[in-house]
C-alpha cells in the first residue's frame, strides 16, 4: 500500500460524517436498469482469457457432440436385436463392438467436461481476481467526498459478496447456457433427421418452457436486485454497530441496533426467499414439460411402430433425445437464476468502477526541491457542498519552521483546512502554497511527501510492531525505531512483549488507546517529513502520559514547520502562533500569551477550559 494511501485511509475515517458531523447515510443501490449491458461489460472481463475460454467452450461442443451421437447408436443396437431375434442369428460381436463404442463416447465425453470445468473454474477466480483489482485500485482514485455519505459496509458488500457471487455465477451460468445450446440444437437435428414428427410434438412441449421460463425471469429479477441492496445494507449496519460497539452499550443502544438488524434481516429474507421461490418455479415447471413430452412421444411412437413407419430403435433413440433436448430448458432456468445474481452483483461493482474520478496527474511534473518550510494560504474558500461555505476567504502566511496552532470549537473549520492543505478536497477558489508552489500544480503524491501526520484517529494494521512504526520508511534501520520509540517512551514496554519489536500487533495485543497513540507519534518521527500534523494527538493519553508526549512533540517539531489542532489548549501553550477561528475564518493570531492579553475569542475559550474548571 502506497504512503498517501495510508493517510487517505486515515483521514477518511476522521472525516467520513462531512462537515455537519452527522453520520454517514447508507447508499442504497438502485435496480438493475440494463441487464444485457451489465451483461456486456462482464463478458468484456472474458476477453483477457479469450484463449481458456475458446478451449473450454470447445471441449463442451465435443462433449455434446458424442453425447448426442450415443443414442443414435443405442437405436442401432436395439435394431441388431430386434432383426437378431426374429431371424435367430445375433452378430453379437457386432452388438458388443458397437456397445464398447458408446461407453467409449460416454468416457470421452465425461473427461472433456471434467476439464471444460477445471478451465471455468480458474477463469472465474481470476476474473474475481481482475475484479478486485479494479476496485482496489479505484478506492485510491476517488475523491474523498464519495465516502462522507456512504457507508463503508455497502462498499465492502460490493468487494467480497457482490464479486464472490459473480465469480461463482459466471463459472455455473456460462457453462451450462453453452452447453444446454449446444445440446438444444444437436438434440433438435438429430431428432430432425431421426423422425419430423416425433421431433415436433417434443419441440412443441420445448418452446413453450422457453415463453415460460422467459415471464418468470422478467418476474423474479427485481428480488434478485433488491437482495444484492438489501444486503450490502445489512453490511453496513453490521460494520457501524460493531465498529462502535462500546458506545451502542454505554448508551443502551442494543434494543434500537437490534431492531434495526432485524428490520435489515427481513428486508433481506423477504427478498431472498421471494428470488428464490419464483425462480425456484422454472425447474418443476421444465420437468413436467420435459415429462409430457417424454410421454407423447412414447405414446405416438407405439402408434408408428404399430403402423410399421418406425423401427423400435426409433423411439429408444427419441426417449433419450427427449430427455436430452429439454434438459436444457431446466439448465438454462439454472443458469438464468445464476446470471440474474451475478447481474444484480455486478451492476453494483461496475457502478462503481464508473464513478467520478480524481483528476489524472501524470502531466504535472512539478516537484519539490531542497524545501525551505514556507506556507501561504492565498484567499481560501472552500465547502462541502455547493453553497455551503465552510472556509471564506482564508489567508495567511506560515513562516519555515514556524508552530502554528489552530483552535476554535467545533465547527469552525480546523480538520477542514488541514484536509485542504494536504489536497485531500480540492479547492473552491484561491491557492495554497509551499514555497510558492501552489499545491495543485504538483501530483496529490508529491504533496503527501512533505507531511507526517499524527491523527487522533490511531491506525495500526496486522503486523509487527517494527513494522507499524517504520511503515512509512519500509527500510529504516532497527536502530531508528528504537530510537523513534525511546522518544515517545514506548521503548521499555514494546521491550515487554512476548517477542519486542517482533511482537505482531492484532486485536489480541492489549494495547491502550495511549498506547497506540505513542506508536503513531514514533511512526511519524520515522517519517521524517518537513511539514508535520497533529490533529488531537494528545486526545487519548492521560494527563502524566501527555506531558512525555509533549515533550516527544516538542523534539518532534523541531526543524519542522507544525500545524497542530487542540481543543485541550493546555497543550498548544509553546506555538509560535495560534490561528482562532470561527465560522470558517480567522478571528484572532497571536502567541498564547499575546492572545490572553487581547481578551478577545481565546481568552474565552482559555477561560472556559481552566477558569471554570478551577471553580467546580
Amino acid at each position: 500500500m502506497a504512503r498517501n494511501e495510508y493517510t487517505l485511509g486515515q483521514v477518511n475515517l476522521q472525516n467520513r460524517r462531512g462537515p455537519g458531523g452527522g453520520g454517514g447515510r447508507y447508499r442504497v443501490a438502485e435496480k438493475p436498469k440494463d441487464m444485457m449491458g451489465t451483461l456486456k461489460k462482464l463478458f468484456a472481463y472474458f476477453r483477457k482469457f479469450l484463449p481458456m475460454v475458446i478451449v473450454a467452450f470447445s471441449c463442451t461442443l465435443v462433449s455434446v457432440a458424442l453425447t448426442i451421437f450415443a443414442p443414435n447408436m443405442l437405436s442401432k443396437i436395439t435394431d441388431l436385436i430386434e432383426k437378431g431375434m426374429k431371424s435367430g442369428n445375433m452378430d453379437l460381436s457386432l452388438v458388443y463392438r458397437t456397445a464398447v463404442m458408446i461407453l467409449g463416447f460416454y468416457l470421452f465425453s465425461a473427461l472433456l467436461s471434467f476439464v471444460e470445468e477445471q478451465m471455468m473454474v480458474v477463469t472465474s477466480n481470476r476474473i474475481s481476481w481482475t475484479l478486485r483489482e479494479d476496485i482496489s485500485h479505484k478506492l485510491n482514485r476517488i475523491p474523498l467526498s464519495r465516502f462522507d455519505s456512504a457507508s463503508f459496509g455497502d462498499v465492502l458488500s460490493r468487494v467480497t459478496n457482490d464479486i464472490d457471487s459473480v465469480g461463482m455465477s459466471l463459472r455455473m451460468s456460462a457453462n451450462e447456457i453453452v452447453n444446454a445450446a449446444a445440446t438444444f440444437i444437436g438434440c433438435g437435428i438429430m431428432m430432425l433427421i431421426t423422425n419430423v414428427w416425433l421431433a415436433l410434438i417434443s419441440m412443441v412441449f420445448a418452446f413453450a418452457g422457453f415463453f415460460i421460463m422467459n415471464f418468470i425471469i422478467k418476474k423474479s429479477q427485481p428480488y434478485f436486485s433488491a437482495r444484492s441492496r438489501n444486503l450490502g445494507l445489512m453490511n453496513g449496519h453490521i460494520e457501524e454497530i460493531y465498529a462502535g460497539h462500546l458506545i451502542v452499550k454505554a448508551y443502551n443502544g442494543e434494543k434500537d441496533a437490534s431492531e434495526e438488524f432485524n428490520r435489515l434481516n427481513q428486508m433481506l429474507y423477504e427478498a431472498n426467499w421471494k428470488s428464490q421461490f419464483i425462480s425456484g418455479i422454472m425447474r418443476p415447471l421444465m420437468t413436467l414439460l420435459s415429462n409430457l413430452g417424454y410421454v407423447s412421444v412414447c405414446v405416438a411412437g407405439a402408434l408408428m411402430v404399430l403402423n410399421g413407419s418406425i423401427s423400435y430403435g426409433v423411439i429408444i433413440a427419441f426417449v433419450l433425445y427427449v430427455r436430452m433436448f429439454t434438459m436444457p430448458l431446466s439448465m438454462v432456468a439454472q443458469a438464468m437464476t445464476s446470471l440474474q445474481t451475478a447481474t444484480a452483483g455486478a451492476e453494483r461493482i461496475f457502478a462503481f468502477l464508473e464513478e467520478p474520478e480524481l483528476e489524472n496527474e501524470d502531466h504535472k511534473i512539478q516537484k519539490l526541491e531542497d524545501v525551505k518550510g514556507h506556507i501561504s494560504f492565498e484567499h481560501v474558500n472552500f465547502g462541502y457542498e455547493p453553497g455551503h461555505t465552510i472556509i471564506h476567504d482564508f489567508s495567511y502566511d506560515v513562516k519555515p519552521g514556524q508552530r502554528v496552532a489552530i483552535v476554535g470549537p467545533t465547527g469552525a473549520g480546523k480538520t477542514t483546512l488541514v484536509n485542504l492543505l494536504m489536497r485531500f478536497y480540492e479547492l473552491d477558489g484561491g491557492a495554497i502554497k509551499i514555497d510558492g508552489i501552489s499545491t495543485r500544480d504538483m501530483t496529490r503524491e508529491a504533496v503527501h511527501d512533505q507531511f507526517c501526520m499524527v491523527l487522533q484517529d490511531t491506525w495500526l494494521f496486522d503486523g509487527t510492531v517494527y513494522d507499524n512504526v517504520a511503515y512509512s520508511r519500509p527500510n529504516v534501520s532497527r536502530e531508528d525505531v528504537i530510537e523513534a520509540c525511546k522518544a515517545v517512551g514506548m521503548h521499555r514496554f514494546i521491550r515487554s512483549l512476548p517477542k519486542g519489536y517482533d511482537t505482531v500487533l492484532s486485536d489480541a495485543t492489549n494495547l491502550s488507546a495511549g498506547q497506540r497513540q505513542l506508536l503513531t507519534i514514533a511512526r511519524a518521527m520515522i517519517d521524517d517529513a518537513k511539514f508535520l500534523i497533529l490533529d488531537e494527538a494528545t486526545s487519548s493519553v492521560d494527563t502524566r502520559t501527555e506531558q512525555l508526549v509533549q515533550y516527544a512533540m516538542d523534539r518532534l517539531t523541531e526543524g519542522r514547520t507544525s500545524f497542530t489542532i487542540a481543543h485541550r489548549l493546555s497543550t498548544i501553550r509553546n506555538a509560535d502562533v495560534i490561528l482562532v477561528m470561527k465560522d470558517g475564518d480567522i478571528v484572532e493570531t497571536g502567541n498564547h500569551e499575546e492572545l490572553l492579553e487581547k481578551g478577545g475569542f481565546y481568552a474565552e475559550l482559555w477561560n472556559s477550559q481552566f477558569v471554570n474548571a478551577e471553580a467546580i
